[in-house]
């Protein structure tokens, strides 16, 4: 069983930073893309981004792109989200999340992911 558990969430002011970092239990880490997912009180899950398995590629949305940056220590078993100059909207629960393999492109839909994690909460104040 695949577990995973993210950490880093927190309180921030607008304009603001914080890391989060998702620990996978998985020893075979390295084969699989790692994703991040948000959701907003009252909102679907969002797509945040995505990084491949060996950490060559990334993918995120446009409402993060040039904020946010996703990266990886397979030695470590674990993904991090560095976001950057955050604004109220960044408010939500993320999640990290795993697909059952790897993929070209990597997936960037919530129902292409198999595992999940509890998610960590993060709010942006104004």
């Amino acid at each position: 069983q695949v577990q995973l558990v993210e950490s880093g969430g927190g309180l921030v002011q607008a304009g603001g930073s914080l890391r989060l970092s998702c620990a996978i239990s998985e020893r075979t880490f390295s084969r699989y893309d790692m994703g991040w997912f948000r959701q907003a009180p009252g909102k679907e899950r969002e797509f945040v981004g995505v990084i491949t398995w060996n950490g060559a590629g990334t993918v995120y949305a446009d409402s993060v792109k040039g904020r946010f940056t996703i990266s990886r220590d397979n030695a470590k078993n674990t993904v991090y989200l560095q976001m950057n100059s955050l604004q109220s909207e960044d408010t939500a629960i993320y999640y990290c999340a795993v697909p059952p393999s790897p993929s070209i492109p990597p997936p960037t839909t919530a129902s292409a992911y198999h595992y999940w994690g509890q998610g960590t909460q993060v709010t942006v104040s104004s």
